[in-house]
């Protein structure tokens, strides 16, 4: 399930051992849209991945936090740190990829 991150809610999921991967995103984007119909469809696919969203027009301080300066951006957290960074459009594949090499089971 994708779940989408508040300031409140943030530390509590990235703070877990499993991975979790965090899109950074807006409405206005039109690659953040066409990501998140990827991330949607990687989550069906995969239910055991963990998927986090940020708004970052609702959530301007996380984006700041993490110096989000394009997007989509998507960081990788396991155990609080930041394990990966992807920014801009990435495919399915290209995601599972980066799930696998942080170690979450697929």
């Amino acid at each position: 399930m994708i779940t989408n991150l508040t300031a409140d809610s943030f530390n509590g999921e990235i703070g877990q051992d499993t991975p979790i991967l965090v899109d950074f995103w807006a409405t206005w984007c039109a690659p953040c849209m066409m990501q998140g119909k990827i991330l949607h469809a990687l989550d069906a696919a995969h239910p055991s991945l963990r998927i986090g969203k940020v708004n970052v027009d609702e959530e301007q301080a996380l984006a700041m936090q993490f110096g989000i300066e394009a997007i989509p951006t998507m960081l990788v957290f396991k155990n609080g740190q930041i394990c990966d960074k992807i920014v801009g459009l990435r495919q399915e594949d290209d995601l599972l990829d980066i799930f696998t090499r942080n170690g979450a089971v697929v």
